[in-house]
């Protein structure tokens, strides 16, 4: 099972997807991490995920590479990413990727998972709610974002945004995986 969970900054996406992970399977949970202690701010945000998990969850660290990480959980286990949007910023920014680099390594994550029988629930910020800023940078990295969503979303067995705390399905189990257009 692959879930999707988006939506805005601080909505409670990621709330939500612990919840849905520790649902997904009995025991322990995997919480791999694509945030770097960047700065104070990203610190205390860490910190305060970190706090909010207990020893049912196991920390993986994956910045950039989510085969070793994944190779470390066992089979038939419940694993959350958290978070796709930094782990795209790092791509394009810190190891220089290409875009179609980039989706090839989210592919080949969403393929593995299902082949070894995980719950992957990924979580990732929508960026494109507000006006964006006239820069060609900020452009890309949406565009980029965007067609990770949209791989994401149609390998997705649901499609979950956040608003508010509360989560919306848009995609409910079963549903076709249909790109949109």
């Amino acid at each position: 099972m692959i879930v999707f969970v988006g939506g805005g900054a601080r909505s409670g996406k990621s709330r939500l997807a612990e919840s849905l992970t520790l649902e997904a399977a009995p025991g322990r949970c995997y919480y791999m991490a694509t945030a770097s202690h960047s700065d104070d701010e990203m610190r205390e945000r860490i910190e305060r995920h970190q706090a909010r998990r207990d020893e049912r969850w196991v920390t993986l660290e994956a910045p950039l590479d989510f085969e070793e990480a994944l190779a470390t959980i066992p089979r038939n286990k419940a694993v959350l990413l958290d978070c796709l949007t930094l782990w795209a910023s790092q791509l394009l920014f810190a190891a220089e990727l290409s875009e179609d680099e980039g989706v090839a390594r989210l592919e080949k994550l969403l393929r593995e998972a299902r082949r070894r029988g995980l719950s992957l629930v990924v979580v990732s910020n929508d960026l494109n709610e507000a006006l964006l800023p006239d820069d060609p940078v900020v452009w890309r990295f949406v565009a980029f974002l965007q067609r990770l969503h949209r791989v994401l979303a149609r390998e997705a067995d649901s499609v979950i945004e956040v608003v508010a705390g509360h989560g919306i399905e848009w995609k409910p189990r079963g549903a076709s995986k249909q790109e949109a257009p």
